[in-house]
This record gives structure tokens, sequence and C-alpha cells, in this order.
């Protein structure tokens, strides 16, 4: 029997994965795709944000300062590509200051180091080719890009080279719960364990329910987003947002690790857990929103489109915790901020482990560090 078994191979699976392997306990991870990253992580923008955007009273708030906090070490641990370019919340209306004042409160409030109001003509000096009619922005430092499913290919990596077992191909079929655990059975074979972590991104409340929960339910929101050119590489510097509302930070002008830019995404409520699609309706919208921030950008730079599914639970905010189910934890609706999150979130389901029973007694000869 396994001590714990992980259902789904997304960057914050890996990312458990990763931080149990150093502890002298017996872990494995089943992915139903040929490779982990292959859902919600390889269609993600990219983005490690600087924290100041989620309230601190949720979980989506309070671990994405220290999950951002954590990506300097584990780029030297794990050699992914990562760099820290900047943020900029720009204000298109007199009444977005008020917001960009809320905003900078609210993550001075959490930590968020670096937070300072650029006024219109700072705001020309740093980014020329936005509009002019931008009335300021927000500017968060510590904000970056990565490659995230690089990310979530080196944290596995690591993970197995320290005895973590991966089992791919492996969809979850049924749940067999019992009084000293739980069987998890796949095409693959069968993984029982006395503790297992739910970490199925939109398919996360089809799991618990094998485990006989119905506590929450996952609504799908489709992005879109749109790669340019790359003769456009350097237009803006810096991670560009408008004023966020209530369901999305909006549409974004992403200056990736490659150096090429994306726009996007949309932020379409679907029930279709497999629609990954693009639309003409969707570019519209994307274009239409990033062109009035940046005018040089033209729907006729796109040299690449794709979609993802962001894990919206009906709670608006990440599920992390144990159930009624004695050695079921969740791990569920971890939209964004979820990338910048997921050390933060690792670190923290190690702590749930250890408050459910699991002795983690650390590895002398854990290896941190990618083979060079």
């Amino acid at each position: 029997m396994y001590d714990v078994a992980i259902i789904g191979g997304g960057v914050v699976g890996c990312a458990i994965a990763r931080e149990l392997s150093r502890y002298r306990v017996g872990v494995v991870l089943v992915e139903k795709c040929a490779e982990v990253g292959f859902g919600t992580t390889k269609t993600n923008s990219g983005i490690i944000h600087a924290g100041h955007h989620s309230p601190p009273t949720t979980l989506k708030g309070r671990m994405a300062v220290r999950g951002n906090e954590l990506f300097d070490s584990l780029r030297q641990e794990l050699s992914f590509g990562f760099r820290r370019i900047g943020e900029l919340v720009v204000a298109q209306r007199k009444e977005d200051l008020q917001v960009l004042d809320g905003l900078k409160v609210q993550g001075m409030a959490k930590g968020v180091p670096g937070l300072e109001i650029w006024d219109r003509e700072r705001l020309r000096r740093e980014e020329p080719n936005l509009s002019p009619a931008l009335l300021g922005a927000l500017h968060a430092p510590t904000a970056g890009v990565i490659n995230p499913y690089e990310f979530a290919f080196a944290l596995i990596e690591n993970a197995v080279d320290n005895g973590v077992e991966l089992v791919v191909e492996a969809p979850v079929e049924k749940l067999d719960v019992a009084a000293d655990g739980i069987t998890v059975h796949t095409p693959q074979g069968a993984f029982p364990a006395r503790f297992v972590i739910n970490c199925a991104g939109v398919f996360s409340d089809e799991i618990a329910a094998m485990a006989g929960l119905d506590e929450f339910h996952i609504h799908p929101r489709k992005g879109e987003e749109y790669m340019l050119d790359k003769r456009l590489q350097g237009l803006v510097r810096r991670l560009i947002f408008p004023v966020p509302t209530p369901t999305t930070k909006g549409t974004l002008i992403i200056p990736t690790f490659d150096g090429t830019i994306m726009v996007g995404p949309t932020a379409e409520d679907t029930e279709d857990r497999y629609d990954v699609s693009t639309t003409d309706g969707g570019a519209a919208r994307v274009f239409e929103s990033v062109r009035r921030i940046c005018p040089a950008i033209s729907p006729r730079d796109t040299i690449a489109e794709f979609a993802g599914l962001r894990a919206v639970s009906d709670t608006n905010d990440f599920i992390i915790g144990p159930t009624g189910v004695k050695g079921f934890i969740n791990v569920a609706g971890i939209q964004s901020p979820g990338l910048t999150a997921s050390p933060a979130i690792a670190e923290h389901v190690c702590e749930i482990l250890k408050d459910e029973g699991l002795t983690l007694d650390e590895k002398p000869d854990f290896r941190r560090h990618a083979p060079c």
C-alpha cells in the first residue's frame, strides 16, 4: 500500500509529488494523459502573479504571495525557464484609478513587495507603445513569466528521481473506500493508498463523486489565447493587465518567456469539459480589448491560437482540505492564480497530511537539484 496516491498530473499534482518526495513516504501519481501537464497546465498563460489581485480572505489570495516567493529557489534547483518581468494594471477610465489604489492597498497588506502607482507620464516613458489615452498604472515588479509545461516536467522528473512512481495513460475508473485506505482503479492497475489527493482539475468533482462526496461542483471556464508574430517581440516589456472584473483578470498582453507576445484569454463558461476550440467571436473580443490598450497589435499578427479550461468551483476559490471520507483530500477549484500558488499549495497539502496522521520524516539523501 502506498502512503499517498495523487490523482492528476497537472502542475499542482506535480508540485505536490515533488514536495512529498522530500520525505520517507511511498507516493504514486496517476495521470490519465500520456504525459503530465497535458490538461489545463499546457494551455496556461504562463504568468507568475505578484499576488495583489486576490483578497487575503481567500485561499487564492493567501497562497499566491507565498507561491511567488518560492519560484527563485525552485528555478535554481530545477533549471526551468522563469523571468521576473513585472506587471502593469492599467487605468483606462478615471474610476479605474481608485481600483488601482485599492489593489495597491490590498497587495501591501499581503506583503507584495515594490507596488507603485505610475502616472500617465511614467507609463508613457516605460511602455511607449501603449495607448496614450491610458491614465496610469499599478506596477508590480515581482510578477514573472514561465513555461508552465517545462515547470511541470521539471517537478515530476525531480519527484521521480526521488522515488515517486509516475503512472500515465491511467484514467481513474473507480475508487474503493475501505477502513484502512482507498484503492484507485485505473487501466494500468489498482493503487491502494492511505491517502488520496484529488488534483483532477476540471474533473475533480467527478473524482470526488467516486468517493461518495458531493461537496462542490466544477464549472469549466474556457479561455482562448492568441500568439503573435515574433516581429512584435519587445512591443511591451511587462505583463499588461486591464482593471479586473469580478469574474476575470481581463484580456492581457503577455510577453512570454520565449519572447513572443500572447494576448488573451477570454472567459466563457461552458459545460463541455473537453471543449478547447477557438472561435471567431473569441478572437474578435480579445483583439478589440487589447487594441484599446496597445493599438499596434493586430489580429493579422496571429501565428497560433489555442484554448484551455479553468476549473472554476461554485465557491470561486481553491478547495483544499480533508473531507468526510477518511484519507480523501481535495485539491480542487484551482483556477488562476493556481500556477503561481502551486508550490505553496504543495506545502499546505503536506501540512494537511501531517495533521491527518501521516508521518513525514525528511530524507537525508533528498536530491533537490535537477541533473546537470
